[in-house]
Order: C-alpha cells, then sequence, then structure tokens
C-alpha cells in the first residue's frame, strides 16, 4: 500500500501529518502536483511535478494507483477514478469517499458548477480548521490501523 496525495490544493498542515505518518509506518508517500514541491528529506516521502494542464496531476494519480493504495484528495472525480481502481480516496477533511455516496456527491458537484456558470454565487468551502484537521489524522490513522495492519 502506498498514499498518493493530490497535492496542489492539499492544505499545508496535511501534508505535514502525512510526512510524520510516513516515517512513523515506513510507508511511501508520493506528492502529485504540476509546480515543484519541497518534501523533507526521507526515504519514504517524494515529489512528482507533472506540466501544467487541466487534471495531469489527477491523470498522473490515476495512471499509478494501485488497488489497496491511499489517495488524499478534495476533487470529486479523482476520488470516484481511485475508487473504480480499487483504491481508497480520503479528503482533506477526514472524510473517506466510498461507492455508495460517490455518485450523489459527483451530481451535487455537477449541479453546483451549473448554478455558479449560470451566475449565482455558491459561496466557498468552510475554511479549514482544527478540528479538521483532528478530523483527518484520526481518519488516516484509522485506515491505516485497519487496512495496513499499522
Amino acid at each position: 500500500m502506498q498514499i498518493w496525495v493530490d497535492a496542489d490544493a492539499c492544505p499545508g498542515v496535511i501534508k505535514e501529518i502525512l510526512y510524520r505518518v510516513a516515517e512513523r509506518v515506513q510507508m511511501n508517500v508520493t506528492l502529485v502536483a504540476n509546480q515543484l514541491l519541497r518534501v523533507p528529506p526521507s526515504k519514504y516521502v517524494r515529489a512528482v511535478q507533472v506540466p501544467h494542464g487541466f487534471d495531469v496531476a489527477d491523470n498522473e494519480i490515476v495512471r499509478l494507483v494501485q488497488p489497496g493504495d491511499l489517495v488524499v484528495t478534495g476533487d470529486i472525480p479523482l476520488a470516484s477514478d481511485v475508487l473504480e481502481k480499487g483504491g481508497y480516496a480520503l479528503n482533506p477533511r477526514g472524510d473517506f469517499y466510498t461507492p455508495d455516496t460517490i455518485k450523489q456527491q459527483l451530481t451535487m458537484r455537477a449541479f453546483m458548477d451549473d448554478l455558479r456558470s449560470s451566475g449565482v454565487d455558491t459561496g466557498g468551502p468552510a475554511a479549514f480548521s482544527q478540528a479538521d484537521r483532528q478530523r483527518f489524522a484520526n481518519a488516516l490513522d484509522g485506515h491505516l490501523r485497519k487496512v495496513a495492519g499499522r
């Protein structure tokens, strides 16, 4: 099992949690982004820079993810693709995407996109909080204990 990170929009505090987890459980964590990322020196953490372009990082993650891998992303279409390949998808606020809920989330995303394109101000996500950080850390630890026995 490996952890992949859709790193372009991933909050820095979540990346820090992932760096510590990589060392603690000796698991590979790969951050994929279309910009240069600085990561701590570690044999378990690496960054992959992909060319700029729409969904280039997402497509690279989907290409590389294997069944059982975990992907950290807030991107619902990417999460859907990961689930289809037999992986797990966790958003930075600590919620797992599941086969039971992903279709509804994709539908809601499309609906909100339609509203925005017609000029409706739908607002944005709530500010990332300490509670979100804690929920992510707890969800990640629970997943690693359950799936990887770590």
